[in-house]
């Protein structure tokens, strides 16, 4: 596979205060990479640096094998705003609210921004919009307004919006964290298929039984830094740093499959 999104040497400061500190990562085409951390880790910024919606203070991003922006004589990046459009239309986002618009149908809230970002003539806008609301089971609702659904199915049309902007790689920063526990999983349904879709996919997230059963690769946070990687066993099941050993004993179990209960890392509790 070949890397899509990248980050070399990412730095993010909000004046003193230095939140990532050096971060390099690597998301290859098609990958799942599930990022793990304690509040205040830099999780959340890093996910917004990799579509510029927060500007590195220092450090690269490249998409699809290009840095994006402009370097000058001393390496310092600035970025166009063309850069950051650009960007942004292959690099979808969907948020911990869900950010619809309350005056709007759910199909409009899912074609309005395709007329408005892409350029799409709002019958081709509203086809594409059916077509994606189906994807994640929403088409039903096609006519409703935000305020009459539940907070999952408000999250699923976020997600389908973001999916009808046709992106190359979707990122979900706590895209569970406001709901209602019953209405969780079918949220986290939605993002495991369109990852056993080869979609591209960078997911902040406490849900560790999803992360073990989707996620290709966990990246565990610690202090603005990549503090451990790997497989989802390696980093979930048998953790080789005591501050993820420590992460995983203060949250709550999940399941593993059934053939893995016999290697299981006993600072690691599962649940059948």
């Amino acid at each position: 596979m070949s890397h899509l999104i990248a980050v070399r040497n990412l730095h993010k400061s909000f004046g003193k205060l230095e939140v990532l500190k050096g971060i390099d990562l690597s998301i290859d085409k098609g990958e799942t990479v599930v990022i793990l951390g304690a509040s205040g880790s830099g999780k959340s910024t890093l996910l917004r640096c990799l579509n510029l919606l927060e500007l590195p203070t220092s450090g690269y991003l490249e998409f699809d094998g290009r840095t994006v922006g402009c370097a000058d004589a001393g390496g310092r990046v600035t970025y166009r705003e063309r850069d950051l459009c650009e960007l942004r239309k292959q690099v979808g986002m969907v948020f911990q609210q869900f950010n619809l618009f309350p005056h709007l149908s759910v199909l409009d809230n899912v074609a309005i921004p395709q007329v408005k970002v892409l350029g799409r003539n709002k019958d081709e806008a509203r086809k594409r919009a059916g077509v994606y609301l189906e994807k994640v089971g929403m088409s039903q609702k096609a006519d409703a307004f935000p305020a009459r659904l539940s907070g999952g199915q408000q999250q699923r049309v976020a997600i389908a919006r973001a999916l009808a902007m046709e992106p190359s790689a979707m990122l979900f920063d706590e895209a569970t964290s406001a709901l209602d526990p019953e209405l969780v999983g079918e949220v986290l349904s939605t993002m495991k298929q369109l990852s056993n879709e080869g979609m591209t996919m960078v997911i902040v997230t406490h849900e560790l039984g999803f992360a073990y059963n989707v996620a290709h690769r966990v990246v565990f946070l610690h202090e603005g830094c990549v503090y451990e990687e790997g497989s989802p066993g390696e980093v979930l099941v048998h953790p080789k740093k005591p501050k993820t050993q420590d992460f995983l004993r203060g949250h709550q179990t999940f399941s593993l499959p059934k053939a893995e209960f016999s290697s299981v890392s006993p600072l690691t509790k599962v649940v059948g």
